[in-house]
């Protein structure tokens, strides 16, 4: 049984992070870890030790989850995510797209030097909100999507794009509260980032519009993939050969000629193009791949908004509706209260589906290219071709990032709902405030 100790550590360095797992690639020699990389556990530091601990499933987790008997069996909750994977998200996105993983025991030891080795590499906000689970036993080990298998030789080069598409779709539930109805027509990823920069987590808007991304329209599309470049956040970053060369939370849209220099042994261009080429080359494979229709397919899942999902989420852990309680307007009182009469079988279905949905609208696509030569023999993958520079390339999608989300979860899920509506509708009113003022000449000068 391999088991990872405090001197393996080196041989794992920071690639990156969301809001509950640590990557690490792999620069070792093992052949049990080549072409692999790790997701850690990560923890909020205003926990307690025993809070860190990750129990297995909880008693209405089992009941949401009884369909599924290896699941609900989990010993731990880190081999419960596994198979919620496997399970669960396998059959709905692909077997071919997604990797659940095996599990790899580690030791403290390991952990703890994990956590002082990337310190310095991780975003500094991350490193104040949570750190490294030293508790966990064992970490999940999947397949490197940021490179093909068994292929980097020498002289060979492959490029990946990591991003995240966010929701696609605009809801349309009738348990939407009248003073939320803004939610019908503007996406949650626009609303959001009003809030994220209100809490210093942004410094820019982004002008991505996931509708665009999920268009099928290839003008829209290409718009999708521009703008996520030009503002990526942690929603857009370049791989070459595994090793990040563009992205990450502070990044931005800016390219210098180190940018495109790293692109040319991959894409056959003048200086000053390949960037261009690589966002066109992205857009292709998006499209070519088909992958966004299949995962847009299941964050529809949720139909009814959390708006709706968190009354069936109060039916099944028999509490009184803190939502209904805080309610005033009658009319939505009177159709939540049919969704308080459903059967527990509809409310177990209606949180689960919202908890599937929630999974594909936070995961990443990582979509991979690498050059083909004429003569190369029959590729396994699927080729794409980049008509400006007349190249021919293997490409693979894949989907990474698959946590399962926690039942307890659905009460943060409506809070920050309500949070992300509310913020953004003080900014419009602001806005239309400040350009009325301008309109009528009572707004104050610049000083």
């Amino acid at each position: 049984m391999v088991v990872l100790r405090a001197q393996d550590a080196s041989e794992w360095s920071y690639r990156g992070e969301g809001a509950v797992n640590l990557v690490l690639s792999y620069s070792g020699d093992s052949p049990d870890f080549i072409g692999k990389v790790l997701r850690i556990q990560k923890t909020p530091r205003n926990k307690s030790d025993y809070e860190n601990h990750h129990a297995a499933l909880t008693i209405f987790e089992c009941l949401l989850w009884k369909d599924t008997e290896d699941l609900v069996a989990s010993t731990t909750r880190e081999i419960a995510e596994q198979l919620y994977v496997k399970h669960v998200i396998c059959p709905l996105l692909g077997r071919e797209h997604v990797d659940a993983g095996i599990r790899v025991i580690v030791s403290r030891g390991f952990l703890e030097a994990v956590e002082n080795n990337v310190l310095r590499q991780r975003p500094s906000w991350r490193v104040d909100a949570a750190k490294v689970n030293d508790i966990c036993d064992s970490v999940l080990l999947i397949s490197d999507h940021s490179i093909f298998p068994h292929s980097m030789g020498k002289d060979e080069f492959c490029i990946s794009i990591e991003l995240k598409p966010k929701c696609g779709f605009l809801p349309s539930s009738e348990f939407i509260a009248e003073g939320n109805a803004v939610k019908k027509s503007v996406t949650r990823f626009r609303m959001h980032q009003a809030l994220k920069q209100l809490q210093g987590k942004i410094s820019q808007i982004s002008q991505y519009n996931p509708l665009d991304l999920f268009s099928g329209s290839k003008e829209r599309i290409e718009k999708a993939i521009n703008d996520l470049f030009i503002t990526p956040q942690n929603n857009f970053r370049v791989f070459l050969n595994g090793a990040l060369i563009f992205g990450g939370e502070d990044a931005n849209g800016t390219v210098g000629e180190e940018f495109e220099d790293e692109l040319k042994n991959v894409i056959h261009a003048a200086d000053g193009m390949r960037t261009k080429y690589l966002l066109e080359l992205v857009a292709g494979a998006v499209i070519k791949s088909e992958l966004l229709d299949r995962l847009l397919e299941v964050q529809k899942l949720d139909n009814i908004d959390i708006e709706g999902a968190i009354h069936a989420y109060y039916n099944i852990i028999s509490q009184p509706c803190m939502v209904c309680n805080d309610n005033d307007e009658k009319k939505l009182s009177r159709s939540c209260a049919t969704l308080h009469s459903i059967p527990v079988k509809e409310s177990l279905k209606i949180v689960k589906d919202f908890l599937v949905s929630a999974t594909a609208k936070d995961l990443s696509m990582m979509i991979s290219f690498r050059p083909r030569e004429n003569g190369d023999p029959e590729s396994p993958y699927k080729v794409i071709v980049l008509e400006p520079t007349c190249q021919s390339f293997d490409f693979k999608a894949s989907f990474i990032d698959l946590d399962m989300k926690p039942l307890k979860k659905m009460q943060h899920y409506y809070k920050l709902d309500q949070r992300i509506v509310s913020c953004y509708t003080k900014m419009l009113k602001a806005d239309r405030l400040e350009h009325s003022e301008r309109i009528n000449g009572t707004s104050k000068p610049d000083e």
